[in-house]
């Protein structure tokens, strides 16, 4: 782990401020494409026409050409050079935060990341966890982390199956967003042949989507989340892991706003699952510890306060969060002494 310094950590969080203000004032003017005009019976009719991630062109019909959809036109072509001019200098960021941290995510891992965001999922409570978050929360925590504990072909996405949203009838389709990628992801079959795929895949990679859920009855059955149209596997302390998530970047030639875990929730949520792997995963435990080691050891020194406090809100949680939490930080210390860990 290495330190990053003060000059690449502030362009992290103007980055991360221009991405929340571009995503925030979504306009017609924002819209990626190019208007189009077609001629039938002596009318007008008005498309607007972009390429989707796997290049296949798609027109989008507006109406007919008349004075609102000419008004329309006037304010995509009025708001496009304020909003290319904001791109440029997100990408001037992005690029210097490249150079002074060294982090950048693999091109495939951002486009199915990319995917996410721009179909909405995001917004729309998704909540990006696993190793793509951790390296997301990198750079805001002024650090590297080392590069064994950032390996990873996996894209973890993790939703509550109900969520309060604006407008609830809006929804953000995960197979429809991946599936126009065109990479070949497939869903992989479950163990039971009855319940729905939670795993989207790509043939010939290691490359995979998994979508988990937290775990709210006793049942591991996947369940149905309306707004995302595809199922997702329950899993038990993932509720503590994505409440009151936080906004991050993922780094890539173009930036991607994500949502992630609180790093304090993530860190000590590495010491429960840690000890929820068997035998054959020892491999992935020595990941989770070390995990939260280097994000304790910099919470340690910049938020010890915050470390105390949500680690007790786990050990009054009941026995069984008790156990397997202390049995992490037990573990975490016999193997990296040195973690500043509240007593």
């Amino acid at each position: 782990m290495k330190k990053v310094d003060l000059q690449t950590r502030t362009l992290y969080a103007e980055l991360l401020e221009q991405l929340q203000i571009l995503d925030a004032s979504r306009t017609i003017a924002a819209l990626q494409g190019s208007w189009a005009r077609k001629e039938l019976s002596g009318e007008v009719y008005l498309y607007f026409q972009h390429y989707l991630p796997g290049g296949k062109l798609h027109q989008i019909y507006v109406g007919k050409l008349n004075e609102q959809t000419e008004a329309l036109l006037q304010e995509h072509e009025d708001g496009r050079i304020e909003t290319q001019a904001m791109l440029d200098n997100i990408r001037r960021l992005t690029r210097q935060v490249v150079a002074g941290s060294g982090v950048i995510t693999d091109p495939a891992m951002a486009r199915v990341i990319s995917s996410m965001a721009d179909a909405g999922v995001f917004r729309h409570g998704g909540v990006l966890v696993g190793t793509h978050a951790y390296i997301a929360m990198s750079i805001m925590m002024g650090a590297v982390w080392a590069g064994h504990s950032m390996a990873t072909t996996d894209i973890d996405l993790a939703a509550n199956r109900h969520v309060a949203v604006a407008v609830p009838q809006v929804t953000a389709d995960i197979p429809a967003a991946i599936d126009s990628l065109k990479m070949g992801f497939y869903p992989v079959p479950a163990m039971s042949l009855k319940q729905p795929s939670t795993t989207f895949a790509v043939r010939k990679s290691r490359l995979r989507l998994d979508i988990i859920t937290p775990k709210t009855m006793g049942s591991d059955a996947p369940v149905f989340i309306k707004r995302f149209n595809c199922a997702a596997q329950p899993l038990s302390y993932l509720g503590f892991l994505i409440e009151k998530p936080i906004p991050a970047v993922i780094l890539a030639a173009d930036p991607i706003l994500v949502t992630v875990p609180q790093p304090v929730r993530y860190a000590l949520h590495k010491l429960i699952v840690s000890q929820l792997r068997d035998v054959s995963r020892s491999a992935k435990k020595e990941k989770d510890l070390l995990q939260a080691h280097q994000l304790l050891t910099i919470l340690g020194e910049e938020r010890p306060d915050e470390v105390a406090e949500v680690w007790e809100s786990i050990l009054v949680r009941g026995p069984k969060w008790k156990k397997v939490a202390e049995a992490g930080k037990n573990e975490l210390l016999r193997r990296h002494p040195d973690t500043p860990f509240p007593m």
